[in-house]
């Protein structure tokens, strides 16, 4: 396994645009040829990352992401201050594809989705929490946390993103079974805002 962290505003994979060829998968492979994808975060979310170091290692830990054995666990700052402190957010989402990137709640056609979430901190009219997603669906985060009436700071398709210079979203912990030997391991990663 190959453990990193992505900066917000790097792309995982390459993009479909001209020019956009420029992420954290070619990077990580000019250094490490052999690694391998094994899952994507958002260009503006900042986090932890794990690539697989050959196949066998990348079914393994592939399959973990499907079967939903990975503990996922992000830091974000989200607009006002929330009355509870915590919450469970499940709303359907689905791609809006006339304003694609953005993704939308359809509870006709919408993908089961679920996060939930923890206040750790905060300040007058801000709310730091932990988030926990069940499932993976593209920006789920941050389309649940608009849902719920508190966009997270920086957010430039969802909120008001004059509120921070970038998207206040990091993937600060992944938990899993180590594809060698199935011992469960842990890596973490402050949230650098």
């Amino acid at each position: 396994m190959i453990i990193v962290t992505k900066p917000a505003g790097l792309l995982s994979v390459p993009g479909k645009a001209p020019g956009a060829g420029d992420c954290l998968e070619s990077r990580l492979r000019h250094q490490i040829p052999e690694a391998l994808l094994v899952h994507r975060l958002d260009m503006d979310t900042s986090g932890l990352m794990v690539f697989a170091a050959n196949r066998a290692a990348q079914r393994h830990l592939g399959l973990q992401f499907e079967k939903r054995h990975v503990d996922k666990t992000y830091v974000a700052d989200v607009e006002g201050q929330i009355g509870a402190d915590t919450g469970t957010v499940t709303l359907p989402l689905i791609c809006d594809w006339p304003n694609r990137p953005l993704q939308m709640v359809c509870h006709v056609r919408g993908k089961h989705a679920e996060t939930r979430w923890q206040v750790i901190g905060g300040g007058v009219d801000w709310t730091r929490l932990e988030l926990f997603p069940k499932t993976g669906r593209s920006h789920q985060l941050r389309v649940h946390m608009q849902a719920i009436g508190h966009p997270i700071l920086g957010d430039r398709f969802y909120g008001d993103h004059t509120r921070a210079p970038r998207l206040h979203l990091h993937a600060a912990a992944l938990g899993f079974y180590h594809p060698s030997d199935g011992r469960r391991v842990t890596f973490q990663d402050p949230a650098p805002f």
